[in-house]
C-alpha cells in the first residue's frame, strides 16, 4: 500500500513513518508549510516550540532528515494560503467576537486531513492513505457502514479531541497507527531505530507567542464590569482575556474574580465572583457526529469541554439540525463560546460542536 505521512519533525510522525516502512508499505513523507515568510509581525519569536511558528525551517529540515534515515522520498506541500485563510482567519473573528477559538480543531479538519492531501494530489503524488502521529483510533462497524474515531489508549496523550470534526470521507482515509501505543512506548520505538528526534520535546500549542500578533489589534482602553455595571479596573482590550480567567486581571476585590463575559461593543470585560463563574447547561451548534447518524432523540453521554478535561456525564438534547442543549450532572466553570464540545460513549468519540452560549 502507498502511505503518504504527514510530517511535523516531530518523534510521533518520525515513528509513524518508520512503522509504515517497517511494515512493508511504500512511504511518502510530507510536511505542510504554513508559515509566511513575508510577515514581520512575528519575527521576534525565538522559540520553536509550537506548530505555527517562524522556526518551521527546522522542522522541515528535521523530516527530510527522518526521511533520508528511514529510506523514503520526501516532499513540502505549500498551505500557507489557505492556512492563513482558513486558521488563522476563524482565530482573529472568532477572538473579536468575544469568543475563544480553538484553532487546532479547524486545523485538522481544513488542513492536516483536507488541503494538505487534496494538494499532494494535486502535485501528483500517488498514495492509497494518509497517517499521522496523532493518538487516537480509527475502526470500521460493519453493522453500521461507518467508521468511528477512538481515543488513544494512552490517556495522557489522546487527542481525539481535536479530532472530532473529521467527516466519514475523511476517517476512510485515515491511518493512525500511534492510537493503540504509548508516548513512553514511541520514544523507545525512535531510540532503536535511530531517529535523533527521540528525545524532542512536544509542541505546546498552535502558537506559542503573543496573540495580538496573530490579531493585529491596537490597544484600546476598556473596563472591567460587574454585572451591575460597576467599574472594576481598566484593560487594553477585551480580546486579551478568556472565560473562566482569574489570574491576570490586576484588579483587587474581596474574593476572587474571574472573566465570566465580553461586551465586545463597548470594549468591556465582565467580570464575576466563583458561584458567577459556573454553569449548569450548554448550546453547541455547527455540529459535527464523527462516529453515529445525527442523533433525533435525547440521550446521555459524557463531555470534554476542553482538552484536558475528563469526560463528565450529560444529557444531550437535539434541538435542531445543527444545535443541541447538553445538560451537565456535574455544574462546569469556566465554559468560554467559541470551544468545542466533544462527546463521548466510553472511548467512542460520538461527535459535538462549537460552544454557542451556556447558563444555568
Amino acid at each position: 500500500m502507498k502511505i503518504l505521512v504527514g510530517l511535523s519533525g516531530g518523534v510521533d510522525s518520525a515513528v509513524t513513518a518508520y512503522l509504515m516502512k517497517k511494515a512493508g508499505h511504500d512511504v511518502i513523507g510530507a510536511t505542510m508549510a504554513i508559515w509566511d515568510k513575508n510577515n514581520r509581525a512575528f519575527s521576534h519569536l525565538t522559540t520553536a516550540d509550537a506548530c505555527f511558528s517562524p522556526h518551521e525551517e527546522q522542522d522541515i529540515e528535521a523530516a527530510r532528515k527522518i526521511c533520508e534515515i528511514i529510506g523514503i522520498p520526501y516532499h513540502t506541500i505549500d498551505c500557507t494560503g489557505i492556512y492563513k485563510q482558513t486558521v488563522l482567519a476563524n482565530f482573529k473573528e472568532e477572538y473579536m467576537s468575544g469568543r475563544t477559538p480553538n484553532p487546532c480543531v479547524w486545523c485538522n479538519a481544513k488542513i492536516k486531513f483536507k488541503a494538505l492531501p487534496d494538494a499532494a494530489c494535486q502535485a501528483g503524488i500517488d498514495f492509497d492513505k494518509f497517517a499521522t502521529g496523532h493518538y487516537a483510533r480509527i475502526l470500521f462497524d460493519a453493522e453500521t457502514n461507518r467508521y468511528r474515531l477512538l481515543r488513544g489508549v494512552d490517556p495522557k496523550k489522546d487527542q481525539s479531541y481535536f479530532l472530532y470534526r473529521l467527516t466519514q470521507d475523511q476517517l476512510a482515509e485515515i491511518l493512525f497507527p500511534l492510537g493503540e501505543k504509548t508516548k513512553t512506548e514511541i520514544r523507545d520505538i525512535a531510540r532503536t531505530a535511530g531517529l535523533p528526534v527521540s528525545d524532542k520535546p512536544d509542541s505546546q500549542d498552535f502558537y506559542s507567542g503573543d496573540i495580538n500578533d496573530i490579531l493585529q489589534e491596537a490597544p484600546r482602553s476598556g473596563n472591567f464590569v460587574m454585572k451591575d455595571g460597576t467599574v472594576m479596573g481598566k484593560h487594553n482590550g477585551f480580546w486579551n482575556y478568556t472565560i473562566g480567567q482569574r489570574k491576570g486581571l490586576g484588579i483587587s476585590a474581596p474574593a476572587p474574580l474571574y472573566v465570566i463575559g465580553f461586551d465586545k461593543d463597548n470594549n468591556n470585560v465582565i467580570v464575576g465572583f466563583e458561584d458567577e463563574n459556573v454553569c449548569h447547561f450548554l448550546i453547541a451548534e455547527n455540529l459535527c457526529w464523527a462516529s453515529i447518524e445525527p442523533p433525533e432523540k435525547p440521550f446521555k453521554a459524557f463531555v470534554k469541554i476542553r482538552s484536558s478535561q475528563p469526560p463528565t456525564p450529560v444529557l444531550v438534547t437535539p434541538l435542531s439540525a445543527d444545535e443541541i442543549k447538553i445538560d451537565f450532572e456535574l455544574n462546569q466553570r469556566g465554559i468560554a463560546s467559541g470551544q468545542s464540545a466533544v462527546l463521548y460513549d466510553g472511548d467512542l468519540v460520538i461527535g459535538g460542536g462549537i460552544i454557542k452560549k451556556s447558563g444555568k
